[in-house]
């Protein structure tokens, strides 16, 4: 079932798409599934890489710092605001902004679990590993959206005559 809107100027009706009215949640959703699953691969490769003994919450571990440094900066970054995530340029420049804010709090909650300050070395391979893997997501997220995107309704730019 269609909206319809009334413009101020024109007073004709404007129809928005059902498939519009819809709410960014799902989309949202979705972003956020793939960006948990981002951290949990850099944990799980990292923690291979150094054979640590890979169980649920090990990985979790590893993983939840940098998660939640994500999660609590990159919304107000507008990591997913809809006019970014559906652009590959914005989205890829808005990653990597929100996640060079993310992730020294990522670092300061990893140092607070571990006690101890994490490595330089670690925190620069952190810091590249995580852009890439969020950018290896996120772009081609950013380029099917925007490929199976319905066109804004646009208000037409309808002058009405003077009635004098």
């Amino acid at each position: 079932m269609d909206i319809k809107e009334r413009t101020a100027a024109t007073n004709a009706p404007i129809s928005i798409p059902e498939e519009q009215q819809q709410s960014g949640a799902p989309r949202i959703v979705l972003l956020a599934i793939g960006d948990a699953l981002v951290f949990i691969i850099f944990a799980v490769i990292g923690m291979r890489s150094h054979k640590v003994a890979l169980t649920v919450p090990s990985v979790l571990q590893v993983a939840a710092p940098f998660a939640i440094g994500w999660f609590v900066v990159s919304p107000f970054v507008g990591a997913f605001r809809k006019r970014i995530t559906s652009q590959p340029r914005k989205m890829s420049l808005r990653t990597a902004l929100a996640w060079l804010i993310a992730w020294p709090v990522g670092l300061l909650l990893r140092g607070i679990i571990d006690k101890e300050i994490p490595p330089v070395s670690f925190a620069i391979v952190t810091l590249i590993t995580n852009t890439l893997f969020l950018q290896l997501w996120r772009v081609p997220f950013a380029w099917v959206t925007r490929k199976n995107r319905v066109p804004d309704a646009r208000i037409p730019d309808v002058r009405v005559p003077d009635a004098r």
